[in-house]
């Protein structure tokens, strides 16, 4: 069985060099996601909206820039649920906070490209995890049937359920998402939802964490898992933790072979929304490179990519994509231009 299913695991990937692309490649777009900590603590206080009109990066001048001189065609938006709702669990958006977000998400629809509502709360509010002690499934389903009644007539929002959640209890955590999905869904939204595993959304270990038994039953209230994609991150550092600015493996024998392999056996597709690695280091050069080239032999499978991070993290930082800007002209750096963009075109 596994020897066929290798073959058409190989023949796929022979079509999808020859035929297919993936759908997506871009960059996340930071800054409202400042102060946020893996135990969803996020400091208001801390946050840079990547708009230079409210004192953070150039995004505006950044996602114009990928898309009409790159090519790319989505960007991932991170956004903490503290500012959302400014500090009120289970409360209403902020109008303040919610229109400051919203106004990127407009410019982000604005170039064309589709646009990911990313929560960056690690699937907990300070400290405590969704559903396991912390904030009810309904608190969590609140935010996201208030944010899907605004955006459920733009088919180029992307719903990103929760950003890398981690130390829980996976069975537990599908439950929860699931009453996010079916949230989001009555109010007649059809757009496309991410759905992250445990072991901060790993796509090494998508099976083994028991992610994949926990999030495949999920469906639409219909019974359907139309428009339901596995959301899966990896880095390519020494520790997978992408703080480091040199690469040591292009992960495609150790995470996207057998993921792909698990996704072509159930029909189901992901897409991953971080990656990256120093911006001129020549191993990240190389390994990124393939580990994007992969994914692309594999849109069967694979929706895309987008890597981490520009916005409002400045030029400087370690794995940074914020590209260069002199007399509004942005130039990119070595790793996007090479990678992200280059494996795209």
């Amino acid at each position: 069985m596994l020897n066929k299913l290798s073959s058409i695991v190989a023949a796929s990937t022979l079509l999808g060099s020859a035929f297919a692309k993936v759908k997506y490649a871009g960059v996340n777009i930071a800054g409202f996601d400042f102060g946020c900590g893996t135990d969803g603590t996020c400091n208001t206080a801390s946050v840079t909206p990547p708009l230079s009109f409210y004192g953070g990066g150039d995004g505006q001048g950044q996602m114009n820039h990928f898309v009409k001189d790159d090519g790319l065609n989505i960007f991932r938006l991170p956004v903490g649920w503290q500012w959302l709702t400014n500090n009120t669990l289970g409360g209403p958006l902020n109008p303040n906070n919610f229109g400051e977000y919203n106004t990127l998400v407009q410019i982000c629809l604005n170039t064309g490209a589709s646009c990911i509502v990313d929560i960056h709360n690690y699937a907990r509010w300070n400290g405590g995890i969704i559903g396991q002690g912390g904030p009810t499934d309904q608190q969590f389903a609140s935010v996201w049937s208030q944010l899907a009644n605004i955006y459920q007539g733009q088919s180029k929002v992307i719903f990103g359920i929760m950003n890398e959640p981690h130390d829980l209890n996976v069975s537990r955590w599908g439950e929860s998402v699931q009453v996010a999905v079916n949230a989001i869904r009555a109010t007649g939204a059809k757009n496309l939802i991410t759905l992250p595993g445990t072991n901060y959304a790993s796509a090494q270990n998508f099976v083994s964490s028991g992610s994949a038994a926990a999030l495949a039953p999920i469906t639409n209230p219909d019974g359907t898992k139309t428009n339901l994609v596995f959301d899966v991150h990896k880095y390519l550092d020494i520790d997978g933790s992408g703080t480091h600015t040199n690469c040591v493996t292009n992960n495609i024998n150790s995470t996207f072979e057998p993921l792909a392999e698990y996704l072509n056996s159930v029909g189901r597709m992901a897409i991953l929304s971080e990656t990256g690695g120093g911006p001129n280091d020549t191993s990240c050069l190389t390994d990124l490179c393939q580990e994007l080239q992969y994914i692309d032999q594999n849109a069967n499978v694979f929706l895309g990519w987008v890597g981490w991070a520009a916005g409002s993290f400045d030029t400087s930082y370690t794995i940074t994509e914020t590209p260069f800007e002199s007399n509004g002209k942005f130039t990119d750096q070595p790793l996007v231009a090479k990678c992200i963009v280059g494996e795209f075109k």
